[in-house]
């Protein structure tokens, strides 16, 4: 389709893939054309209901896009008749099918009417933790009122509290005094008290009739592209559910950049961000609690990690200073407060616990994580990478520890990739390229066959072949590396379609055909582009840059070990995670994805106050460097451009993986990896 200067440009999320349609295109025939997954089982007559979306509106500087809901044609009669007949069309949504497109566009796809939808890979991991909470049931039996004792009721709970559980001067929150008598009539004198204290005294926060045995906590990882939700027992430490969703925020921007900017330019940006994101995580609360068969006021205690926009956009702070230097946080410091304050559906004497922000752009979501992997125990330096929009990088041992965070942006997560996508069944995650053939196979999420066996033809049957999501484009780029089809500048040679129709001139420049269409089945090509390899490049470039400044700043050469935290850190193959160069050589059986580790430091501090006050001491040690503040960071991402590295040595990955020759030295990449080490220093605090 040809572009011209009056067509709209419309732009859908959460896969940030965006086009140029003319006045008049239907936005599911736009998504189609796009291959944004819109479902449509209806043949787009406005029957199903399926094809929803919702116009973001406002100013997306980023894109040069100004959204509203105007730019689309007026509300039709066909969708008129759907609410008649389904009453099931939500406020400011379409049907795509009868929408028209009128004017530029940020479209977002509600995740709620797809039955295909995105996977949330954050996992609650299985850790033993030992138990300490800060709230607790306590169960006391009174005697009943006594003329010649005029103590009220309220006091004799909490003396009654005192002596049995040996509560030092218990107090009692002041919304729960109208209610105290009825609770201990219809309990007969017999009471079951939560009671809170997090180093603050002892206070009865939640009261229930009689034996009460149900406490619950949560345990939440706000990340810029998805949210987990781990419902939690408090008596017990066991995982009772857990469930996830999309950040909705992502049609507001798909980098916390962007989403800074919306805010900025929109005088209700913040507003729409912080409602945005208390609602969906209201669901999330609202479904782990149907799952584990509790009541919402059984949940009386709550803690939430996440980078510092998220954590602020959370509790409703603007955001906006964290958009540029000095990147100041509105509050760094751990907070306990009533659950009342955000309006969250649990017991209303709930408490809130937010762990400690690292650095402006290093958050509590990075503190759990450090908390989960504990590096500041070990003699080994570690490395632990948040890999996601916003790299987030601890690197150290017991005797220094160091963070720092570099911008990726969301092409590790697909966005920006011509055939990416979010994880979801049907997607490309793992791929193989024969070096003499450069025919490739792959594998999809939801089925654990090769594409070259013969069962493979079910697989597309059930799941199609949609996209690529990150491990794939991941693990694309370093097949086409080791394959000779990208050198180590990551140009794509167009020589090679001499050899293979899998190399196909797109433009000026060449492309990678991944997998063929097949409309039979009705997959469409795709395609790695050389703009899709620019893309991982700038985005593996910025990580590795963040980690050398941190190893420059401690003095080594290499690491002893490698974490990859997040859901995306724990699918990459760590092979395909040095092959690319996106984190520093070290020998592969020491490079580990660990999991939702930010969710697992979250559910640590829900079942135990000690790690609580260890990850707020521990912050306080740990040293923060500022990446866009380094001169040396513009060096380092130079280098790393090249595949692995245009100046460090591989040696290790060498050892492992036969490696293409290297243009400056000719060699595999074992040279120049002399490492320095001994023990490092701890600087004075």
């Amino acid at each position: 389709m040809t572009a011209h200067p009056k067509d709209a440009l419309v732009l859908f999320m959460p896969s940030g893939r965006r086009g140029r349609f003319p006045v008049g295109t239907p936005v599911l025939d736009a998504a189609r054309s796009l291959g944004v997954y819109i479902e449509s089982v209806c043949g787009g007559r406005g029957i199903c209901g399926r094809c929803q979306i919702q116009v973001a509106e406002g100013q997306f500087p980023k894109h040069g896009i100004t959204s509203s809901n105007d730019h689309l044609s007026a509300f039709s009669d066909t969708e008129a008749r759907y609410v008649t007949k389904r009453g099931a069309l939500q406020p400011e949504r379409r049907l795509s099918c009868q929408a028209l497109v009128l004017g530029d566009l940020v479209v977002d796809v509600p995740q709620d009417v797809q039955i295909n939808r995105q996977l949330v890979r954050k996992r609650a991991e299985t850790r033993a933790i030992e138990r300490d909470p800060a709230t607790r049931l306590c169960y006391v039996e009174l005697d009943e009122p006594d003329m010649h004792k005029p103590l009220g009721d309220a006091d004799r709970l909490l003396a009654a509290l005192a002596g049995e559980w040996r509560l030092d001067a218990p107090r009692i929150d002041f919304r729960l005094l109208p209610k105290v008598q009825k609770v201990l009539r219809a309990g007969e004198w017999k009471v079951t008290a939560a009671v809170h204290d997090d180093g603050r005294g002892p206070q009865v926060v939640a009261l229930w009739p009689g034996l009460h045995n149900v406490a619950c906590g949560l345990a939440v990882d706000i990340g810029s592209t998805t949210i987990a939700c781990h419902l939690t027992s408090i008596l017990s430490g066991r995982v009772l559910a857990s469930a996830g969703a999309p950040n909705p925020q992502i049609r507001f921007g798909e980098d916390l950049m962007s989403r800074v900017s919306y805010v900025m330019m929109n005088p209700d940006g913040r507003e729409a961000l912080t409602k945005t994101v208390r609602e969906a995580i209201a669901v999330l609360i609202a479904k782990v609690a149907a799952e584990a068969d509790i009541e919402a006021d059984d949940i009386v205690e709550a803690v939430f990690v996440g980078n510092p926009i998220m954590h602020h956009l959370f509790l409703g702070i603007d955001p906006t200073e964290l958009g540029g230097a000095p990147f100041a946080l509105a509050i760094s410091g751990a907070l306990d407060f009533p659950a009342t304050e955000l309006g969250l559906p649990v017991n209303p004497g709930a408490r809130i616990y937010t762990l400690p922000c690292i650095a402006g752009h290093v958050g509590a979501d990075a503190a759990a994580a450090t908390l989960a992997e504990g590096p500041q125990k070990s003699d080994e330096i570690t490395l632990l990478v948040d890999v996601g929009t916003n790299a987030e990088i601890v690197l150290g041992n017991r005797d220094r520890l160091l963070a720092a965070s570099s911008p990726t942006g969301p092409a590790f997560e697909g966005a920006e990739i011509s055939s990416g996508q979010r994880a979801a069944p049907g997607a490309i995650e793992r791929v193989r390229i024969d070096p003499a053939t450069l025919e490739p196979k792959v594998k999809v999420i939801g089925d654990d066959t090769w594409s070259d066996e013969p069962d493979f033809a079910r697989v597309v049957e059930d799941l199609g072949v949609t996209g690529i999501c990150g491990s794939g484009i991941i693990e694309v780029i370093g097949e086409m590396y080791l394959a000779g089809i990208i050198d180590e500048d990551g140009v794509i040679d167009g020589a090679l379609a001499a050899r293979s129709d899998r190399i196909v001139q797109h433009g000026r420049t060449w492309s990678y055909v991944l997998w063929k269409a097949d409309p039979a089945r009705g997959t469409r090509e795709l395609r790695i582009l050389q703009t899709d390899v620019r893309a991982i490049q700038l985005a593996k470039a910025a990580l590795y840059a963040g980690v050398r400044l941190l190893m420059d700043k401690i003095g080594i050469e290499t690491v002893d070990r490698i974490k990859l935290a997040g859901a995306f850190g724990n699918y990459i193959d760590p092979k395909y995670a040095m092959v690319i160069g996106l984190v520093p050589d070290c020998a592969l059986d020491k490079v580990s994805g660990v999991g939702n580790a930010a969710g697992t430091g979250a559910r640590m501090a829900l079942l135990n106050r000690g790690y609580r006050r260890e990850i707020e001491a521990l912050v306080r040690r740990i040293e923060k460097i500022e990446t866009a503040l380094e001169p040396r960071f513009q060096e380092h991402f130079v280098a790393a451009m090249a595949f692995p590295n245009k100046v460090h040595a591989f040696p290790n990955l060498a050892a492992a993986v036969p490696l293409p020759a290297r243009k400056s030295d000719g060699g595999d990449g074992t040279e120049g990896g002399r490492r320095r080490r001994g023990r490092i220093r701890r600087t004075v605090e």
